[in-house]
């Protein structure tokens, strides 16, 4: 398991196939397999990968667990929704506050984790913000968390329906928990887009813990598609 930021992880639950697979369902249609990679197979999968035969990377797949601030989860949820020309499947089961099904917690950047607004461009962010702008909205970031926590409490113990009282907390600093399973060629497209440095820091800290752990599972496959596809 990987922690990112300050309380979020990425863990693995399952895994499916390997590089061998990768190989094997390209030479389907010449009828082989093999069951361990030489050279050749190293150099096939180079090929695959350089010319972009991305259907022998959809029958691999890898199912995790994240848990980090919702505004990482609705980046994030856009691969799920917008991956369908890469997997055939919707991998995606999150936690809900309809049922409370875990304690609340809430994303709160350090004195030194705010960041500018960056010259030129409409989004993204620059450079550090000075120590003291930092430290005055960690301050009141962590008052109106505190005030918004204790008031869902308390329309909690007044009856209020958990769906609606939801709506008092403050949605994008918190934390919720989800299951992701997608096909090796959604995980690596979501790998090249995510750790790039245009993306949001936040989220590029979850893509390289994902990184790791596809990396583990697929090295070949990984490091051909990093070398020629970013």
């Amino acid at each position: 398991m990987h922690k990112v930021l300050d309380k979020g992880y990425v863990r693995t639950i399952n895994v499916m196939g390997s590089d061998v697979d990768v190989v094997n369902a390209a030479r389907a249609s010449f009828d082989k397999e093999v069951e361990e990679l030489d050279t050749r197979d190293q150099k096939l999968i180079s090929f695959l990968i350089r010319h972009k035969h991305d259907s022998v990377l959809r029958h691999c797949a890898m199912t995790f667990e994240v848990y980090a601030p919702l505004m990482v989860a609705r980046q994030w949820y856009k691969h799920a929704v917008s991956s369908t020309h890469l997997d055939d499947q919707m991998g995606w089961n999150e936690s809900s506050r309809r049922y409370i099904t875990e304690n609340e917690e809430f994303y709160i950047p350090s004195v030194h984790q705010w960041r500018s607004i960056p010259e030129n461009r409409k989004q993204g962010s620059g450079e550090p913000v000075e120590d003291f702008v930092g430290a005055k909205y960690t301050r009141r970031m962590q008052k109106i968390v505190h005030e918004s926590h204790e008031l869902y409490k308390e329309a909690m113990a007044d009856g209020i329906a958990p769906e609606q009282a939801r709506l008092l907390l403050p949605a994008y600093s918190m934390y919720v928990r989800w299951r992701w399973t997608a096909s090796l060629n959604a995980l690596l497209h979501f790998i090249s887009l995510r750790m790039h440095s245009e993306a949001q820091s936040e989220i590029q800290d979850y893509a390289d813990a994902v990184y790791f752990e596809v990396q583990q599972e697929f090295p070949i496959t990984t490091t051909e598609w990093l070398a020629h596809r970013v």
